[in-house]
């Protein structure tokens, strides 16, 4: 099992809001590392989002509590009824992520015995409130994300596993069960790319000029996303329509898998273009992708010509048309990429030489 980032900071967390709690010899400072633990968040801004909710839902929880204390007292019925009211006080206000630490709050201030209620209630809730706090400044300080060399490793990563398998099944060498497995891996692992790619795109920049090449950046890793789930579709088509596949002339299949073959190094070489790693020359690529395009709608006309099982013809005519929209992506993200390399040459930089936490 890997320790991540994420592990390291909720540790530090817990540390940091009992050293504090202690420091400031606030009374029962566990309060303050559970707080700690809600708090932390994958990344800055959604900390600072957390901070902003956390202060509201404690404060209606801490306030909520005292009035059901000094009107009806705290019996455990009266507990449970000021929790109900709470959770749908938080949830009225879209801020649901709140719930589980604001009724915390609520409890252990309405659990406070004596006749100091009102200043233990105000204790606690700052201890409470020390906790969120630690745990911000922790996430803002220590191992802070880099979510944009995470989500292009995983891209990359992604995509070259889905080319690999569009290469071994170009040539009919794969395992049909392995390969539906690996689809569904692969799957998943796009749908995990998606939620790193949010957490890239909530990041926030402060000079303008890195604004701009963020923009343009996340236009890119998009099209990246869109283009690699082309990828996958083709695969896809290879597994489900294998019959259909295999039983083109032998002509027509040999240049098919040329074409492939050749739309998958393609797809490489963007990638690696993207990080520096590989050089095309913008003209010739374009070239290249119209000369795609004419050659697969030959190939599919020329088929069409021939004598074939008509139980093959749509198989057949969405495996063309799955290459020719593959291609289409590919050349979209070598459009992005050569205006990318246009405006922002000197912020083509993603280290990817160490995995990210």
């Amino acid at each position: 099992m890997k320790l991540g980032a994420r592990i390291l900071k909720t540790g530090m967390a817990v540390v940091l809001a009992l050293f504090l709690a202690q420091l400031l010899h606030l009374e029962t400072p566990v309060f303050a590392a559970i707080s700690a633990v809600f708090a932390i968040q994958p990344s800055i801004y959604r900390s600072y989002l957390t901070i902003i909710e956390q202060i509201q839902g404690n404060i209606i929880g801490a306030a909520l509590a005292v009035i059901f204390v000094i009107i009806f007292g705290n019996h455990f019925l009266v507990i449970g009824l000021a929790a109900i009211i709470l959770i749908m006080i938080n949830l009225k206000l879209n801020i649901e992520n709140t719930i589980s630490l604001s009724v915390v709050t609520l409890i252990v201030i309405m659990e406070t015995p004596g006749d100091a209620f009102i200043s233990f209630a105000v204790m606690r809730f700052l201890t409470i409130m020390l906790g969120i706090l630690s745990a911000f400044f922790v996430n803002m300080v220590f191992y802070p994300p880099k979510y944009e060399s995470k989500l292009y490793k995983q891209i990359s990563d992604s995509t070259n596993e889905i080319l690999k398998w569009i290469r071994i099944s170009n040539h009919q060498a794969a395992e049909q069960l392995l390969l539906k497995n690996t689809v569904e891996s692969i799957k998943e692992q796009l749908s995990r790319i998606d939620q790193i790619y949010s957490f890239y795109k909530e990041e926030r920049t402060l000079l303008k000029r890195n604004t701009q090449a963020k923009l343009r950046k996340l236009v890119i890793y998009r099209q990246m996303m869109t283009t690699s789930r082309k990828a996958l579709d083709i695969l896809k088509k290879l597994l489900h329509y294998e019959n259909a596949i295999t039983s083109l002339p032998e002509l027509t299949a040999k240049q098919v898998q040329q074409k492939l073959e050749q739309l998958a190094a393609n797809h490489e070489h963007l990638l690696l273009r993207y990080i520096g790693k590989a050089k095309q020359i913008h003209e010739e690529e374009m070239k290249e992708y119209e000369t795609n395009r004419q050659d697969l709608l030959r190939m599919y006309r020329e088929y069409q010509h021939l004598d074939h099982d008509a139980e093959n013809i749509p198989h057949t005519f969405q495996f063309f048309a799955s290459l020719l929209e593959y291609n289409e992506q590919l050349e979209r993200l070598e459009i992005l990429l050569a205006s990318f390399e246009s405006f922002h040459s000197d912020d083509q930089e993603v280290d990817i030489t160490k995995d990210v936490l």
